[in-house]
């Protein structure tokens, strides 16, 4: 896939170390690199990949002024004045650049080799992994114990039970005729126990596929990490704190659009109130189309910025059978 696609523009402000000012212009993210180019004189004044990024972070320049970095390599980039905010340049420049650390490919143009954060950041992700794994087997153990625990409970109340009901009735005269109380026993409480509730089978769905995405609402302009599942009758768009935000039944589904392989809109249609509209932004996107035009073929629209791609992705060359991620 051509890695000068733009994903993205935002229009700000760059701080040119050489003159020592704040140049307007435009930052733009294409599949694999950083790019500024300044708005008077149409020069490139940055253009880094994003493998070589070591940091982004938010920072405030002159104390006052809202500002985002870029570390690449020993060279630190500032970026003022973002719209429509900075927290959603922050949000999508953060999202690619980690999906092209974890991936571990580069370009087609060929690049460097990852560069030593990206694999310092990646072995802490798998050390983080390995705890949430061993905290995991932990909490299983305790959880076997706690459940021999409340069985000798039980055990022990059953036989409460009865010694209370053979003492009672040895107290009681022989002559009385009320001696055997109705006591309930372990066997009763059992049965009177409410039934387990019949598994969801929603939850036992199968899940096609999982993503992290950048999830705008409506004409919100806060765009937020989330993810994306795909389901053979459903799409759910969950947040980053993993509550459910929407759940798409596929006939609730009345249009997907596709504005680039890399961005999507899902839309539902309502009579007398507005429309339910969710935008998804996500580097593994042209994974998730092509399941998407299976299941909804003739609710799908490819825009203009895409129709290129949906192209090349249903008459490929023969040479690029083995390698297109449309293939995938």
């Amino acid at each position: 896939m051509n890695e000068d696609i733009r994903i993205h523009s935002w229009p700000c402000s760059y701080y040119l170390d050489s003159s020592k000012q704040w140049i307007p212009g435009k930052l733009s993210l294409t599949p694999v690199s950083v790019k500024f180019t300044a708005d008077k004189t149409g020069e490139l004044l940055a253009d880094f990949r994003l493998s070589g990024i070591g940091e982004i972070k938010k920072e405030s320049s002159h104390l006052i002024f809202s500002s985002l970095t870029i570390l690449e390599k020993s060279t630190k980039h500032w970026f003022s004045s973002l719209h429509p905010n900075r927290n959603v340049v922050f949000n999508i420049l953060e999202h690619f650049w980690r999906e092209q650390l974890l991936s571990g490919r580069e370009g087609a143009a060929g690049a460097a080799s990852e560069s030593s954060k990206g694999k310092e950041l990646t072995g802490m992700l798998e050390g983080s992994q390995k705890r949430l794994e061993d905290t995991a087997k932990v909490l299983h153990s305790q959880g076997e114990q706690f459940d021999n625990i409340m069985r000798g409970l039980h055990k022990i109340e059953g036989d409460m039970d009865v010694a209370d009901r053979l003492l009672t009735e040895l107290e009681s005269p022989s002559w009385w005729p009320f001696s055997t109380k109705l006591w309930k026993t372990p066997l009763e409480s059992k049965a009177k126990e409410t039934p387990a509730a019949n598994p969801d089978p929603k939850a036992a769905e199968g899940i096609l596929l999982r993503i992290p995405v950048i999830i705008t609402h409506r004409t919100d302009s806060n765009a937020k990490p989330g993810k994306l599942t795909l389901l053979p009758s459903a799409l759910e768009i969950w947040d980053c704190n993993s509550q459910l935000l929407h759940r798409f039944e596929a006939r609730d589904v009345d249009d997907i659009r596709v504005h680039t392989p890399y961005e999507i809109s899902v839309r539902q249609r309502f009579i007398g109130k507005p429309d339910n509209s969710y935008r998804l932004l996500a580097a593994r996107m042209p994974e998730v189309i092509p399941i998407l035009e299976m299941q909804f073929s003739k609710k799908i629209q490819f825009l203009e910025d895409a129709l290129g791609f949906a192209g090349a992705r249903k008459s490929p060359s023969p040479a690029d059978l083995g390698t297109s991620i449309w293939q995938a």
